[in-house]
């Protein structure tokens, strides 16, 4: 198996894009990324493009072909993948394996998505669409809900969390204020989450990602053909691991709601492929569609024992300052969550960390990154680890 990089990125904006279409933001995004990278259009071999809903949201399905045609890529092989919210990370880990099978040198990998056009019923009904319609939708479940009962349930077991899920949300949205592409800009304090309109008990508001448009895409390639490429123009970012796993879609179904199990399996191959312990990796982009699942993520990660993530979170040692800093970008809670394109933003930040191009939020130790991406109620889980050269 080949050795695989990123050598190019692109992202728009995140929030409500009012002036852009579905089409609009895969070229914004496409193009900066084939530029980032300055190869000729005629250099990428296919297109895999990720999208969650937009046969629904955007009445636009084959969106593999339209991101092609959008970006003048000629009659190259496209393919989308949907995984809920792993969508992004789906199509980048697919095209990862047909870059290092041989199959392609250069690949372009897209991710996009349009929601804040649509009615807040409308979004939610297409948000839905990635639970147990039968078991959970049907009876009234929504995600808030689901999230809202691991976290009680995370009580339970565990001790009450809640000032630190509160303190998830400060630091993410701190961070996000220094992001030129975030969607929410402001500064939030501990007792603003607590005291914010509820959402599901105990879940407020300022707990729950946003309704987000944008796009993200990434240029991959194989690493000697990368050398070539980039010369010492940019910093060469090498995928040294990458795992994939699931689990059932429903709540009820899973043995346990505050360990995730996709998230436990597909670490383990992560790490495994890329030779290295929880405790090697410099920073991560983790998934935070609300805030009880950054602390599972970072307990299921092996960053903290079970249980002891909360404290974590209290201490400091994820603040982009922290021993392990976790979602500098602002993440799903405050940089946004355009379904399609989430995962591939986490990699737009450590790419961009890596290369030294994060401005005021830079890290010092950015060797090794690590993104990790939940598809539903954790029925889906993508990771990849990253270093640079």
């Amino acid at each position: 198996m080949r050795s695989v990089s990123v050598i190019g990125i692109g992202e728009t904006k995140f929030g409500k894009l009012d002036s852009y279409s579905l089409k609009d933001l895969v070229v914004e995004a496409g193009n900066k990324a084939i530029e980032d990278c300055g190869i000729d259009k005629n250099t990428i071999e296919a297109l895999y493009m990720s999208n969650f809903n937009g046969s629904y949201w955007s009445t636009q399905s084959h969106i593999g072909p339209l991101a092609s045609e959008a970006l003048g890529l000629g009659n190259i092989p496209t393919l989308r993948t949907e995984g809920a919210c792993a969508s992004g990370t789906l199509a980048f880990r697919t095209a990862w394996m047909a870059v290092a099978a041989g199959i392609y040198d250069v690949v372009l990998v897209g991710g996009a998505e349009k929601m804040t056009h649509q009615t807040t019923p409308i979004i939610t009904t297409g948000l839905a669409s990635a639970a147990d319609y039968e078991n959970e939708v049907k009876v009234g479940a929504t995600f808030p809900s689901l999230f809202a009962m691991m976290a009680q349930r995370y009580f339970y077991e565990y001790g009450n969390v809640r000032e630190a899920m509160a303190m998830c949300a400060v630091q993410n949205h701190d961070n996000a204020y220094l992001n030129p592409d975030a969607q929410m800009k402001k500064k939030i304090t501990v007792d603003m989450v607590k005291s914010g309109f509820p959402v599901a008990d105990p879940l407020t508001v300022f707990d729950c990602s946003l309704v987000s448009d944008g796009a993200v895409f990434i240029v991959i390639a194989a690493t000697d053909v990368a050398k070539q490429i980039l010369k010492t123009k940019k910093r060469i970012i090498e995928v040294i691991g990458s795992g994939h796993a699931g689990d059932v879609i429903s709540l009820s179904g899973k043995k346990s709601i505050t360990t995730l199990g996709a998230t436990v399996k597909a670490a383990e191959e992560a790490y495994k492929m890329a030779n290295i312990k929880p405790t090697d990796v410099n920073f991560a982009e983790v998934h935070d569609c609300f805030t009880i699942t950054q602390i599972l993520n970072v307990e299921d990660l092996g960053f903290f024992e079970k249980g002891k993530g909360g404290n974590a979170v209290l201490e400091g040692l994820i603040a982009r300052d922290g021993k392990l800093p976790i979602n500098v970008s602002g993440g799903l809670k405050a940089k946004g969550h355009p379904i399609g394109a989430t995962g591939l933003s986490m990699i737009y930040e450590v790419v961009t960390q890596m290369r030294g191009e994060a401005g005021e939020r830079q890290l010092k130790n950015t060797d090794i990154g690590l993104t990790h991406n939940l598809g539903g109620s954790a029925g889906t889980c993508v990771i990849n680890i990253f270093k640079g050269l």
